[in-house]
């Protein structure tokens, strides 16, 4: 107690002590991980569909970009040289010999056609640059082939006008036994076409471009079989006697003995069509 009668206030106890027990150890929380946040359905679903939509979208864009690109050159292209395609015209197709075998199941033709043309560049700045030409002949009904021949490659300069001879020729070519007797005539004059294949490039400068399949088609041609050899002359019968007006001459003998017949040659004046064949994997066009 205090001087003045009053107790004295005692001291606290210490904190985490018992009445006379050991003090307290101080426990730290236990950690407990917590799951990661779930995202929201479709979230991923639409960020890819999102990208898809951009990657289509640039792939437009530069396929646009590439093609006004090549309108553009194109058109400076033309602007600048004014392109032509090459005129082709027939004008000779010659029959020198045919002849159809008798053959009522595996008839053969043999055949020798002599074709002239006449090949135009009508460009001022153009070159072209022609591979080997592969010429076939046909006929125009039901497509009976009549041989094939071929015609060196050669440099077309501008303005430049070349003549073009071949031979279609075919020496026991079989074919078609109920199309060949229709279309083939051995007298009279029946239809063909003329196809020419070949490679040509272009020229222009000192830039020259790929070479790209072309087709000369020429339609409308008539030609005919040659004439038969005329019979050889009569044999002079023994105790005759002719006088000298009625004998013929020793040339007149000689010209009808020797002289063969001549070739059906058809003169026309047929302008070719000029295709461009463009070939994509297995496919011509």
């Amino acid at each position: 107690m205090s001087s003045n009668g009053k107790p004295n206030p005692q001291a606290p106890a210490a904190a985490g002590n018992g009445a006379g027990g050991p003090p307290k150890m101080y426990q730290r929380p236990i950690y407990r991980p917590q799951a990661p946040a779930k995202r929201r359905r479709g979230g991923g679903g639409r960020s890819c569909r999102f990208s898809c939509c951009c990657c289509f979208f640039y792939a437009v864009l530069v396929v646009l970009l590439l093609a006004f690109l090549a309108a553009v050159a194109g058109g400076a292209f033309y602007l600048l040289y004014r392109p032509h395609r090459p005129a082709f015209t027939l004008s000779v197709a010659r029959v020198n010999k045919l002849s159809l075998s008798s053959s009522a199941t595996a008839p053969t033709v043999t055949d020798s056609i002599d074709v002239t043309l006449t090949a135009k560049n009508p460009n001022k700045k153009l070159v072209y640059l022609y591979d080997d030409f592969t010429v076939t002949a046909a006929t125009a009904a039901n497509a009976v082939p009549l041989g094939e021949g071929s015609v060196p490659g050669f440099v077309h300069e501008a303005g430049n006008i070349t003549v073009i001879k071949a031979t279609v020729s075919a020496s026991a070519l079989g074919v078609d036994p109920t199309t060949a007797t229709s279309d083939i005539k051995k007298s009279g004059e029946f239809p063909i076409t003329l196809d020419l294949e070949t490679k040509a490039g272009v020229k222009v400068g000192g830039l020259k471009t790929k070479k790209i399949g072309v087709q000369v088609h020429c339609e409308g041609i008539k030609v005919a079989a040659p004439a038969p050899p005329p019979p050889p002359p009569a044999k002079k019968k023994k105790g005759v006697k002719l006088s000298v007006a009625d004998a013929p001459s020793p040339a007149s003998v000689d010209d009808a003995a020797t002289t063969p017949s001549p070739p059906a040659t058809t003169t026309v004046a047929r302008v070719c069509q000029v295709r461009i064949r463009v070939k994509i994997w297995k496919w011509t066009f």
